[in-house]
């Protein structure tokens, strides 16, 4: 079993890459490292095959690391596998060569995990093995160092579903100096012109006007009114968002950046995301509240909100695009 030092973060991609990081002597914090994926966004996302939509508040799983590893000028490598013998092999032979290695999986079949739901989009590190468990950094709020039976990561591993692999395993290793002040500069830059051309209608500032607008048709038709708003408030804000559906995240980078880089926008965008994290913890206890009370006048105000919190993004979103 390795010796390591865990990052200790909030949201799943970023802790998993971040430990693998402290091995290679790269410590950032959880914002700078979500903030240099460039990981800010919003989806409302609802097909006919789902139980309820879906509210989601960062770019889809492996961008952001394959982003990170771009602005820090890593060598992001990746191995996927439909074998389950091949896929531990991979990890094993890692391992035995003193690599942390980086596996995405679903996390209900993780044995440890708090509130098991299928996810097929989750990160964890795996540090060590022995005959029987898999020594694992997961999230702060799923314990940090953490087993699970071998059995069991397999099956999380080769789980089919939206947003999974095949038993995908990464490592991260530095191949050469970079710029810390450019590239938390481009990610921004970045990021907001990613925000203010949504390549469809329900991603960004576009989707949060059409997930408003999705509010009250879905409560009126929901079939288990207090399931629907309660997880979903549940996921944007405790479901290794870090608050606010990662605004705070996002808040918390900006001020972190400001240190870096000498750019007034920041310190304009920087309250705005704070207001912006308030909105947004304010529509998931509104959520939560229509969900346990069935409250109707809940939901439209939580669509008032988010409607104004589509404006606010918009804004804060434009002013840094021109950094």
């Amino acid at each position: 079993m390795l010796a390591i030092k865990p990052f200790i973060g909030q949201h799943c991609e970023t802790t998993t890459s971040g430990t693998l990081l402290y091995q290679q002597g790269i410590e950032l914090s959880e914002p700078l490292l979500f903030g240099l994926g460039e990981g800010l966004s919003f989806i409302f996302w609802h097909m006919n095959s789902m139980p309820m939509p879906f509210i989601g508040g960062r770019v889809k799983p492996d961008q952001l690391t394959e982003t990170l590893a771009k602005q820090l000028n890593l060598k992001l490598e990746r191995q996927e596998t439909s074998s389950s013998t091949k896929a531990w092999a991979i990890v094993k032979d890692l391992l035995d060569q003193g690599q942390v290695v980086g596996l995405k999986l679903d996390c209900f079949y993780l044995e440890y995990f708090s509130n098991p739901i299928h996810f097929a989009g989750h990160y964890v590190a795996i540090y060590g093995y022995d005959h029987d468990h898999a020594y694992l950094v997961d999230t702060h709020q799923q314990g940090s160092i953490v087993q699970t039976s071998l059995a069991s990561l397999a099956q999380a591993r080769a789980a089919k579903g939206s947003m999974a692999s095949k038993s995908m395993a990464y490592t991260l290793k530095p191949q050469g100096s970079y710029d810390l002040a450019q590239a938390v500069r481009q990610a921004i830059i970045n990021n907001a012109q990613a925000y203010l051309n949504p390549p469809i209608t329900n991603v960004n500032y576009k989707g949060i006007r059409k997930a408003s607008a999705a509010l009250q048709p879905w409560f009126e038709a929901s079939a288990n009114i207090e399931y629907d708003f309660c997880t979903t408030a549940l996921l944007m804000e405790r479901a290794g968002t870090g608050g606010s559906l990662f605004r705070k995240l996002y808040r918390d980078f900006l001020a972190e950046a400001s240190t870096i880089i000498a750019a007034p926008q920041l310190r304009q965008a920087e309250p705005t995301f704070t207001t912006i994290s308030e909105n947004w913890q304010e529509v998931a206890n509104l959520l939560d509240q229509a969900g346990k009370q069935h409250d109707l006048g809940a939901i439209q105000k939580a669509s008032r909100l988010m409607n104004q919190i589509a404006e606010q993004e918009y804004t804060a979103m434009h002013l840094l695009a021109t950094l």
